[in-house]
């Protein structure tokens, strides 16, 4: 991935503010966030399951997230987006989740996070992706 100083955030003080929020939310919520936020398909590809049943189902409690990568890339996926639509749509958030990103070596960050499986690097090539999305 393309060198970006992922350190410098646009808005510590949002981020700060997400993050706490985020960190907060249980296993439902985060999956009826990710879903409103991302889409239900969206929500799905990231949560590596084939049907949005099972997002619904995660977000209503009928079903909890057995697999606790899901829910790391969940709350990341929530971080990211309080980074994106500080500054921009909803609709442009989406997007900008789904093209390719040439501070992430032409990958999309949606990609990015779901092949992570809790690595670091990746999280913060993302969050660095979204900082630097910002900031121009």
């Amino acid at each position: 991935m393309s060198a970006v100083d992922y350190r410098q955030p646009v808005d510590p003080v949002a981020e700060q503010r997400t993050h706490h929020e985020v960190v907060q939310l249980s296993d439902a919520e985060l999956a009826a966030r990710v879903r409103v936020d991302l889409g239900a398909k969206l929500a799905a590809y990231l949560g590596n399951v084939k049907e949005t049943r099972a997002v619904r189902q995660w977000a209503t409690g009928e079903r909890s997230i057995r697999d606790r990568a899901v829910v790391q890339r969940y709350r990341l996926a929530l971080e990211v987006l309080g980074i994106i639509r500080s500054r921009v749509s909803p609709e442009v958030a989406q997007a900008w989740f789904q093209g390719l990103n040439p501070v992430l070596d032409d990958q999309a960050p949606l990609a990015v996070l779901k092949s992570s499986s809790g690595d670091d690097d990746a999280a913060r090539g993302v969050l660095g992706a979204a900082r630097a999305f910002v900031a121009r």
